[in-house]
């Protein structure tokens, strides 16, 4: 499936704030390298994404991009961190704009989920993980950032979802059944087009989502 990867998202990857027009330049540069690599990943795949490549897409030379990461490695490890951030600050945004009493929140929770997941961000990530069964290097990076992630997007769910309150058990297979049912789901998605298949299933998780939740579902209206 042929996807275009577009990141508008300000997320810087260096923590801290450049306070020198030379630090800002440089934290734009690095910027873009990394946003080219994510492309990379996304086009190419994690094995055929070399530096060169990166380069290419950045629009700089191999040496003008060494300078500021060293290997593909480096800039590995910056692409993670940066994916990580927006994923995190898509998820906040999406379910920060809905009202706790909204009878139907759980609705555009799912649908916000599914949105996201379906984002070339999320095959990026995706190409990283697979990458990482038989890659030692790259799995040293990504198992302990995807720790941390894990442990920042329950918080951040338990900031978002205050209502669950008293359901903590209910709400933890809330949030695994969402995981792993709309992550599959997009998974399936890089090798078939989408089905009514994908709406019937997000309509059931909807469904227990309610019932987890000690609410009645809403009517469908598919």
């Amino acid at each position: 499936m042929n996807r275009r990867l577009t990141l508008t998202d300000d997320t810087p990857v260096a923590a801290a704030e450049p306070t020198t027009w030379q630090a800002q330049k440089s934290a734009s540069t690095r910027n873009q390298i990394v946003e080219a690599a994510i492309k990379c990943f996304v086009d190419l795949g994690y094995s055929r994404t070399t530096t060169t490549a990166i380069a290419d897409k950045a629009g700089l030379s191999r040496g003008a991009m060494l300078h500021h990461f060293p290997s593909k490695i480096d800039i590995v490890r910056a692409a993670v961190e940066y994916l990580h951030s927006k994923r995190l600050k898509a998820f906040r945004k999406a379910i920060s704009r809905l009202s706790p009493t909204d009878t139907k929140r759980v609705r555009q929770s799912v649908e916000a989920y599914w949105q996201q997941v379906r984002h070339p961000t999320f095959v990026a990530f995706f190409e990283l993980t697979v990458a990482a069964r038989t890659d030692p290097e790259l799995a040293a990076i990504l198992k302990p950032a995807q720790e941390a992630f894990d442990r920042e997007w329950y918080d951040t769910a338990v900031e978002l979802f205050p209502e669950w309150k008293g359901r903590e058990e209910n709400f933890d297979l809330a949030l695994d059944l969402s995981h792993y049912l709309i992550e599959g789901m997009a998974v399936n998605l890089m090798t078939h087009e989408p089905t009514d298949r994908d709406r019937r299933l997000l309509r059931w998780l909807e469904d227990k989502l309610h019932e987890l939740a000690g609410k009645t579902p809403l009517p469908s209206t598919d």
